[in-house]
Formats: structure tokens, sequence, C-alpha cells
């Protein structure tokens, strides 16, 4: 399955930057207004709705949490529906989160697996981890540090 990677280093407690990625609210800031539905939990379900900007029409995507482990990682299996793609497990995408605690700072590496053809963008990695960031660091600026 072709896998593509990229990583960031976030000003943030490691259990800031877990809360930006699991909480729905935070979620939605940097997943630009994704809502996400599950309960975090193993063998649980997962689910992404976007309303389309300028759009009546709604994206969907489902899937099952694979693994979590709290302020270390996060994997999940999602499928985005297409017209030429069945639901099948082979059309849908693996995306992970490794967290890495730096001190003062949180490395964070996302790795995504996608074997749909013309499936995904390799060069979105990087600006959604760059959102995710913007996010994480304001929430840590905005509590107090534990």
């Amino acid at each position: 399955m072709p896998t593509h990677t990229a990583e960031i280093i976030i000003e943030a407690s490691i259990q800031k930057v877990f809360e930006a990625l699991t909480k729905p609210e935070l979620i939605k800031l940097w997943q630009y207004g994704r809502v996400v539905t599950t309960d975090w939990k193993v063998g649980g379900t997962i689910e992404f709705t976007n309303e389309c900007e300028g759009s009546a029409q709604t994206l969907e995507q489902w899937g099952t949490i694979l693994d979590i482990r709290p302020n270390e990682f996060i994997k999940y299996r999602l499928f985005t529906p297409r017209h030429d793609l069945e639901d099948w497990v082979e059309n849908y995408c693996v995306t992970s989160y490794i967290l890495v605690d730096e001190k003062r700072f949180t490395r964070v590496e996302l790795i995504h697996e996608d074997n749909r053809p013309n499936g995904f963008v390799p060069t979105t990695l990087k600006p959604i981890l760059a959102a995710l960031k913007r996010i994480a660091e304001m929430h840590c600026s905005a509590t107090p540090q534990e």
C-alpha cells in the first residue's frame, strides 16, 4: 500500500496535542470544518462529516479505530465514498498519528496509507499538520500548563 509521511514539531505538551487530535471541537478547527463522531475505542466506529461550502452536499467518511494509546498513538481506517469505489476494506485508507514527547515540544508524525486508485494527494499532509500545530499551540496557550 502506498505510504506517505510528514512530521512537525508542536510547541505544546503531548497531552494538549493529543486533545487536539481527539476532541471534536478542536478537530473541527484543524480539519477544515469536519465533524468527527467516535468513542475513540479500538474496534469502534469513526465518522467524519463536512458540509461542502457553497453546496447542499455533505461529505461523509466512515471507518474503524484500529489502535489508540493516549498521548502516544492513534490509528484509524476510513472509507471516502466515490462513484468508482465500492465500500470494501481494500478501498479504505489508514491514517496514523505518532506522538513523541520532546520535553517542551511534541513531535507528531502523520502516516497515511492509501491503496485507492487516484486516492490521496500527499501534498495535503503538511497543511494538515500545520493546521494541527496552530490549534494545539493556541489551545496550549489558552489553558494552564499541567
